[in-house]
Formats: structure tokens, sequence, C-alpha cells
């Protein structure tokens, strides 16, 4: 059920507000919040350390790099009752993309999170947070 409510604004605000609408292709402005009100509500989520969240771990490696793959599957193995699926992408003939769909406490995600990305031979790679609320 949708509910409206006024908001009063100044105008500069407003403009900017209304440039970021266009430039990110919102319809309405009421999109647009409720995107930045979801934004902010996982951002706090996330703060409380024995919250529950989804979250996608993006890895890219080499995986000719000497033994980083065993590496990576010991870490997935230790951190197993977190990650609910994993995708693997050839990208060329020597590099991978893992992304990891990771499900449980904030506070384990965080740390299964750091430890891969903090793998010797991990390239790039980015924890994207979602909150456990909005599913």
């Amino acid at each position: 059920m949708l509910e409206r409510f006024g908001v009063s604004i100044e105008k500069k605000i407003l403009e900017r507000f209304d440039a970021y609408i266009k430039k990110h292709g919102y319809q309405n402005r009421s999109e647009a919040l409720r995107d930045l009100m979801r934004d902010k509500f996982v951002e706090e989520e996330w703060k409380e350390e024995g919250g529950e969240a989804v979250a996608t771990l993006t890895l890219v490696y080499n995986h000719s790099a000497r033994q980083l793959s065993e590496k990576l599957t010991d870490l997935q193995h230790e951190y197993g009752a977190l990650i609910i699926s994993t995708l693997h992408v050839h990208l060329n003939h020597h590099d991978c993309l893992e992304v990891l769909v990771m499900k449980g406490p904030t506070k384990d995600i965080k740390q299964a999170a750091s430890y891969l990305l903090a793998t010797k031979g991990v390239k790039h790679g980015k924890l994207v947070k979602t909150g456990k609320e909005l599913i």
C-alpha cells in the first residue's frame, strides 16, 4: 500500500535532486526517493552487528596464479554456510570472475568478504550489500 506525504525542501536541493532523477532515468521523484530511502535502510542494517543480510561478492583473479584457485575454494568451503550460490565465468585465457551470493549475519559476511578479497592474486573485487528486510 502506498502512502502520500508532503516534503518541504530548499529550491537548490530540489533542482539538484531533479537533475539526479534525470541523470539516473527515474520516471518521477517518488521512485528516486524510495530508492534513496532503501539504500539508507540497507546502510543502517549493515551497521547492526547482529543483523542478517544478503550480499554478492564479486572477485576477478588470474586462475594461473600459484594455488590461488585452491585457496579461494578452501575459503569458500570454510564460509560455506554463508554462500548460497556461486557463478564462475572465464573472462579470457587467464582471468576468471566469480560472483558469490551470501546470506547470513552481516558480521560474518563482512569477515568472509575481507578474507576472500585480501587473498593474494585477487585483482579486484567488491561486496555489494543488500538488506534482508527489503527482500
